[in-house]
């Protein structure tokens, strides 16, 4: 390799260019000493012209370790030294440029088996990845090598043994080259065999004692859940139900669940979900909320409901923004340095904001000193709930119904006490992904809990980007701000923006959310399928971003992680907009979909179940219940249609306008007269339903148990 050329100097150095940026994180970096580009085309322009290698960092405004990494890293003087006289120097907001993150991830993971966040990658000119690793302190320690060595090597390495740079991003090439064979996909097992192969590796995995997957650290799988909850009712065994309801609630009580604010955490450090990673993301909380609803119409536990609704408040208090639609997420840090402090609680902390009779029933049902210590500062504690009311109240005096109002008034303490506190930065960045899973949630959740604003709230988000960021031709943008749409092209956004609208119109029973819906499924299967009938991630004639090393290359997104993939997604959303119009077209389409991609997943277990749950639905027939008349009786037999559980179905009341679709039986039912819930599966219609306890059985049980 030739000689590198000096850079020029300049008045203005530092990370001057991401002042600027749309996103929260490249913002947050512009004051560092390093000369920062964003990601685009000028940055390699430069590493070619001055023959420098390309320093990629990947993070997101949530990540903890990616704060750790700017605040001691970068920020140290010897690394801003080497990295501005050695390279040049990329930073990219993963959540604004999934599509680079997805690609970078692939590359380093296949280099050196690592992943995650912050993704440090070390790239040639052209954008190939020859070395790579995650986080690194600025001198050894942690087990790692200091970056400050990291760089020099990697400088001589450029310099001294081009060989050995050209050889190890030719060996990426290869390996992702030969995963990314554009062929046919090859023949996957049976549907049965494939749902078959799921099942078992979830019973596998499942923890007897915890709920959920796995052991630490331990995500949650909502679309695992979910498919937990189809295989009990296809199978009619209680197994599956159970292990669903089991993680549901170790879920809803652990630390993963912060019992004062509302939301989800990402993930837990433990086996036991007491102790949580704390960023709170928008995709974990829509998934999350969408699932809860699911589990509190299946088992009518108060728990899930009371779950439910602190999510709702969560997401519509933190992450609503004030020109409509959700931020991205939350972070876990208020300030440099810290991990968690915002979340946790120390007993001074405790005792200086209870009462003594609130402290002792606190600290007893919210296992205070026991597994939510934080393992670095086991003064502070992460609340979780330990035992019930009930049980936290042994030895006092308190009956059932003080001990309920005696905790609520110490959470309404809590609550207090934590506003008061520095609140960890919220990314309002808005995206179209992260909004069309909180729209199916809010759909699904303001229907059951019956309450007009959550449903508001979704119909809200759908509309901002409707109006601002939708346009038939090219689908749905990425993100939305005040002067409109930003990034067009991306799988993961129409699929997900797709499937919400659907559930909006379906609940909503408006027919302006469904032609919309139908566009981007439409713009799905003719501009992102490939030849081997997968769908890429990127469509080539409309993705608008700079295609830099591999991002212009074919990439499957298949496998949940741990959320929907957008190829399940899309499939999803294919087979209920098929329901709900009664497309022959469209369902047939999915089921084409899913064969491709279970030719894939074969043995994908977990990483398979958003595919599967496709494959499950594709024979479960939709229900279709419509009510009939006004009046007490009326909305008594809705509510409990609302909150009945069936993993297909669809409600409305009195008969949906065009082009929605119900079986003709019911089109020529009379609107006046006695309430009544008429119901079908497919095209089988039960007698009228009058007693709203009839209505759970019937829909669980699929009319299987009922009289045609």
């Amino acid at each position: 390799m030739a000689k590198s050329e000096p850079v020029s100097p300049s008045d203005t150095t530092g990370g001057w260019r991401l002042a600027r940026s749309s996103s929260a994180y490249l913002r947050s970096a512009h004051e560092q000493s390093i000369d920062w580009f964003p990601w685009g085309s000028e940055a390699f322009e430069l590493a070619r012209r001055t023959n420098r290698p390309v320093l990629l960092d990947i993070g997101a405004a949530w990540c903890h370790w990616c704060h750790v990494m700017d605040e001691g890293t970068y920020a140290d003087s010897e690394v801003a030294r080497l990295l501005r006289s050695q390279f040049v120097t990329v930073k990219v907001d993963r959540d604004e440029n999934p599509e680079v993150d997805r690609r970078y991830q692939r590359q380093v993971g296949a280099l050196t088996g690592e992943g995650g966040w912050p993704l440090t990658a070390f790239l040639t000119p052209e954008g190939d990845v020859f070395l790579g690793g995650t986080y690194f302190p600025p001198q050894d320690g942690l087990g790692r090598p200091g970056f400050r060595r990291v760089l020099k090597e990697v400088a001589r390495l450029w310099k001294e043994e081009p060989e050995t740079i050209r050889r190890n991003a030719a060996a990426v090439r290869d390996a992702l080259g030969r995963s990314r064979d554009p062929g046919a996909s090859p023949v996957g097992p049976s549907p049965s065999a494939f749902l078959e192969s799921v099942r078992g590796h979830l019973l596998e995995s499942f923890d007897t004692v915890n709920g959920g997957f796995g052991q630490a650290p331990k995500f949650p799988h909502p679309t695992g859940v979910a498919f937990l909850l189809w295989d009990a009712f296809a199978s009619r065994e209680d197994g599956s139900a159970e292990r669903a309801r089991t993680t549901l609630l170790r879920m809803a009580d652990g630390g993963l669940h912060d019992q004062v604010g509302g939301g989800f955490h990402r993930y837990a450090v433990d086996e036991g979900w007491h102790i949580p990673h704390f960023e709170k993301m928008g995709v974990d909380n829509a998934a999350l909320l969408d699932v809860f609803v699911e589990g509190a119409r299946r088992f009518g536990e108060p728990r899930f409901v009371e779950t439910v609704r602190d999510t709702v408040d969560w997401a519509s208090t933190v992450l609503w923004q004030p020109h409509g639609g959700f931020g991205a997420s939350q972070d876990a840090d208020n300030a440099p340095g810290d991990d968690g402090s915002y979340f946790t609680w120390s007993r001074p902390e405790l005792k200086a904001v209870l009462t003594a009779e609130e402290l002792r029933l606190v600290t007893r049902f919210f296992g205070v000193g026991s597994d939510g210590r934080m393992p670095h500062d086991p003064e502070r504690n992460v609340l979780f709930r330990l035992m019930t009311v009930d049980e936290a109240r042994e030895g006092s005096t308190l009956s059932v119904n003080e001990a309920d109002g005696l905790l609520a008034s110490a959470l309404g303490k809590l609550r207090s006490a934590r506003a008061r506190r520095s609140t960890p930065v919220v990314d309002t960045a808005v995206y179209a992904d992260i909004n069309g899973a909180f729209v199916r949630a809010f759909a699904h959740a303001g229907q059951m809990l019956g309450d007009a604003d959550t449903l508001r709230r979704g119909q809200e988000a759908a509309d901002r980007f409707l109006r601002s960021a939708y346009d038939p031709a090219k689908g749905v943008a990425h993100r939305v701000d005040e002067d409109g749409g930003h990034g067009w092209g991306q799988l993961a956004d129409q699929a997900e923006f797709a499937f919400g609208l659907v559930e909006l119109a379906g609940v909503t029973g408006l027919s302006k959310y469904l032609a919309p819906a139908e566009r981007l499924l439409e713009l799905i299967d003719t501009e992102f399928r490939a030849e081997n009938g997968l769908l890429r991630d990127l469509a080539p004639k409309l993705y608008d971003g700079p295609t830099i090393g591999s991002v212009g290359e074919p990439s499957f997104p298949l496998e949940d992680h741990p959320h929907l993939s957008p190829n399940s997604a899309a499939a999803l959303a294919m087979l209920r907009l098929a329901s709900l119009t009664q497309s022959d077209g469209w369902r047939e389409k999915a089921r084409a979909l899913l064969g491709a991609v279970q030719g894939r997943l074969a043995h994908a277990g977990l990483f398979a179940t958003g595919a599967a749950l496709g494959v499950g639905l594709l024979d479960t027939p939709p229900a279709r219940l419509v009510l009939e008349g006004k009046g007490k009786e009326a909305d008594a037999l809705y509510r409990a249609a609302a909150n009945s559980w069936y993993p297909n179905a669809w409600l409305f009341r009195g008969t949906p306008p065009a082009p929605f679709s119900i079986p003709e039986e019911l089109t020529s039912a009379p609107s006046s007269g006695p309430a009544r819930l008429l119901v079908c599966f497919g095209t089988r219609c039960l007698a009228p339903v009058t007693e709203p306890a009839r209505v759970a059985p019937i829909l669980l049980s699929g009319g299987r148990d009922s009289a045609a």
